[in-house]
């Protein structure tokens, strides 16, 4: 009894501890299971030729068909982008950090000689009558006061000049009369000395000379030989050029360091060698709505005759340490989306993430730009090769200037690779020569010349083939044709300006992806295009605008140099 009292309580602990290995392992084995399951979950795929493709699950990519992999966590950003280090060193991408500079500096301003309104005069006629000669008939010519300028027949002040010599035979008896007589020809602005000169010879003169009433130069002749003129009407417009203004126009952020009273540094391109000092007369107190610029204006002294209307002029407004002790970016790291400024930031110190950064503009200062908002100091932001960046975040499906503008104001974002392939490179290449064409006829305000260009583009570009593009590369060839088609078809220049805008962006497009090309410039000038700025291609540096030809031909800036 004892014996199978043991061998239960045995049995019974054995079973006990068999138990405790079995169902132990199995809750371990259902843990395991259920943390795989879990990071299978947290698993996102994606394709190694579409990085932009992000998927929960495995499977095949929606654009090539390629099997997904599963994607690198630790490089995926939530808002940003990764590129590669191999890809940034290709692409010479720099960053700075942001800081402040407690230096003195200065900001430019551009502009152009203006004639002194305030010294502008009009040579009127005193008198009615037909004019019989002119001794000034060309714009351009100097005058001084009391110099004649023309003769006048009129039968009114001949008549007069009769009642004079009539009443002078009566001044004895009548000198009320006589007097009077005097009086209206005075009206007529004609001098004591000239009357008596009329008593003195007894005789009616029939062509009356006109005299100059102000010194200056004739900038509008109004009237000519045999012309009938009324009283008071005008002859001659004339400037005194000896104080001209200059007048530039300041943008909307440059105004708070800006004010009357405030000395002023300026160059005149036609006098390179040479400087010439003033101080801010007025500022406009009403703002361009188009240009969001206004007007400031300085008198120059011109006494010597050198400055003419019509010179540009560029002006150094020096700014003291506190004004320039500001957090500033150099001009290469913005870029422009419609009314937004935005620059790339690497949000990683250690790895070459990015994300795109919305920022408040402030003054330009020299190469710089003031920022008022949206970065700290310690920042660091991309200041070479931002439109790389901008086309690598465009491949990635994030979001960048490129993918939100460049199919022809399409707000669509295009986000397939931008892969040019080699026959499609240099089948484009002479278009290439033809919108640089059509850029300097532009530039020139020539608009034959441009449509001709835009025509030799719209037949070279009719040969390239396409098969080989997907939709993204077509979407951007398909804009590019029509806009050349449409300059080629439009004769006037503002037409062809308004579509040279798309062109640009789309040729940009495309050029930035190249292989191999010849050294070539990505400009933009932020007032064109409604004042949302516009871009171009260059073969020069030195900045020529297409957009406005010689009204504001050196505004704009470099962004990135293409080799």
């Amino acid at each position: 009894m004892k014996k199978t009292i043991i061998y239960t309580g045995l049995a019974l602990i054995i079973g006990l501890f068999v138990g405790y290995l079995v169902f132990s392992g199995s809750d371990n084995q259902t843990e395991e299971t259920h943390a795989e399951h879990d990071a299978a979950e947290d698993t996102m795929w994606t394709c190694s030729m579409h990085p932009q493709i992000m998927q929960t699950e495995p499977g095949d990519c929606p654009i090539c068909g390629m099997e997904l992999i599963p994607a690198d966590q630790s490089d995926a950003t939530i808002a940003g982008f990764t590129m590669t280090e191999n890809a940034m060193k290709l692409a010479n991408i720099q960053t700075s950090i942001v800081g402040t500079s407690n230096t003195d500096k200065s900001i430019n301003l551009s502009g152009t000689l203006e004639a002194n309104e305030e010294l502008n005069a009009v040579q009127s006629s005193y008198f009615a009558g037909r004019i019989e000669q002119l001794f000034i008939n060309t714009t351009g010519e100097q005058v001084k006061i009391g110099q004649i300028l023309a003769t006048i027949y009129s039968p009114e002040l001949v008549a007069a000049q009769q009642e004079l010599l009539t009443a002078l035979k009566l001044k004895e008896s009548q000198p009320k009369l006589y007097q009077a007589v005097r009086n209206k020809l005075k009206n007529w602005k004609l001098s004591d000395s000239q009357i008596n000169a009329i008593e003195e010879s007894g005789k009616v003169n029939e062509n009356f000379p006109v005299f100059a009433s102000n010194s200056g130069t004739v900038t509008e002749k109004m009237v000519n030989e045999g012309d009938y003129v009324n009283r008071g009407e005008a002859l001659y417009k004339v400037a005194n050029l000896t104080k001209v203004w200059a007048v530039f126009d300041a943008y909307e952020q440059q105004l708070s360091n800006l004010k009357e009273g405030q000395k002023l540094q300026i160059s005149v391109n036609a006098f390179a060698d040479e400087s010439f000092s003033g101080t801010i007369d007025f500022i406009d107190p009403i703002l361009d709505n188009s240009a969001r610029t206004t007007e400031v204006r300085v008198v120059l002294d011109n006494r010597d005759g050198k400055l003419k209307p019509g010179m540009f002029v560029q002006a150094e407004v020096e700014l003291e340490a506190t004004e320039a002790s500001q957090i500033s970016i150099p001009k290469s790291a913005v870029m422009w989306t419609g009314e937004r400024s935005v620059v790339y930031l690497k949000t990683d110190p250690n790895t070459p993430q990015f994300e795109m950064k919305e920022v408040k503009l402030g003054s330009e200062i020299g190469d710089s730009y003031q920022i008022l908002e949206g970065l700290a100091e310690g920042d660091e932001v991309v200041t070479n090769g931002t439109f790389t960046v901008d086309a690598a975040a465009q491949l990635q499906g994030k979001k960048s200037m490129m993918s939100r503008n460049a199919v022809d104001n399409n707000n669509e974002s295009m986000t397939m690779e931008m892969s040019l392939p080699k026959t499609f490179q240099s089948a484009l290449q002479p278009v290439i020569q033809d919108y640089l064409q059509l850029k300097d006829d532009l530039v020139d305000s020539d608009a034959t010349s441009a449509m001709q260009a835009a025509k030799k583009a719209s037949a070279k570009i009719k040969n390239i083939k396409t098969a080989e593009l997907n939709k993204m590369l077509i979407a951007h060839f398909k804009v590019i044709q029509d806009k050349f088609k449409a300059i080629s078809a439009a004769e006037d220049i503002e037409t062809q300006r308004e579509n040279f805008i798309a062109l640009s962006q789309n040729m940009i497009a495309l050029v930035s992806n190249f292989d191999e090309i010849e050294e070539i410039y990505i400009q933009r000038c932020p007032m064109a295009n409604n004042n949302k700025g516009a871009t171009w291609l260059s073969r020069n540096k030195e900045i020529r605008n297409p957009y406005f030809g010689e009204q504001m031909m050196t505004c704009g800036e470099t962004l990135e140099t293409l080799n």
